[in-house]
């Protein structure tokens, strides 16, 4: 491993610069790629896998894959997206596999964050709003059938465009569109179902803002 101040340095450096000089021997610099993209390599075998472990196992067993084949990459496509590919074939043969062991235990089985948010000071109320939100969601996404969870996972939670999408799981772009506006369609739907009950505690106003407006109201009451 590197030490902090020569990873900060290596910041600026382009995947191709990085891999390069892994490449030419400076083996200990692959931690800069791993860092780089160990959040959406985790994203998407989670997506596919819905198992923190075995979504773990899934990223280094890429990461080692990639290093073995660093040969093979030619640049024709960006690096993140031909790792990206690596990390999702590696997820779809565990899922395979898994689906087989689980057919041959259960013949009657049928198997088809963070998220930023701009909050600057948040009291206790927003982070246990925020924190709610972000496991709603999470459980959203994960409840889609896999081909639309997999798209979701990269394009609204990831950030990757159509087309980078389309690269990474071998697909055309208007395949990524028309699943990722079903996977959002279903995602809602889910979402509705759970907290439809509730909608009328959604947009909450209560707590130091409610306490904050009550106790202007009466002050500007007071000078009339």
């Amino acid at each position: 491993m590197i030490g902090i101040l020569e990873r900060a340095k290596c910041e600026g450096w382009t995947d191709l610069e990085v891999v390069e000089r892994v490449k030419a021997g400076e083996s200990a610099l692959y931690e800069i790629i791993m860092r780089r993209y160990n959040q959406r390599l985790y994203r998407v075998a989670r997506a596919i896998l819905r198992d923190d472990g075995e979504a773990e196992d899934v990223m280094q067993d890429a990461y080692v894959r990639a290093y073995q084949h660093l040969g093979q990459y030619a640049g024709a496509a960006p690096f993140s997206t031909w790792l990206t590919r690596i990390a999702v074939n590696e997820a779809l043969t565990r899922l395979k596999s898994r689906k087989r062991v689980q057919q041959l235990e259960d013949d009657d089985w049928n198997g088809d964050g963070p998220m930023y948010v701009a909050d600057n000071s948040p009291d206790p109320e927003q982070s246990a709003s925020v924190a709610e939100l972000g496991h709603l969601l999470e459980q959203a996404v994960l409840d889609l059938p896999e081909h639309y969870r997999t798209v979701v996972m990269l394009r609204d939670i990831e950030g990757l465009s159509t087309a980078e999408t389309a690269a990474t799981l071998d697909l055309t772009e208007e395949n990524v569109k028309i699943r990722l506006h079903r996977g959002r369609a279903m995602a809602r739907e889910w979402l509705f179902d759970r907290v439809g009950s509730k909608a009328k505690d959604a947009f909450p106003f209560m707590g130091v803002r409610c306490d904050r407006v009550v106790a202007m109201v009466f002050d500007k009451l007071q000078h009339i």
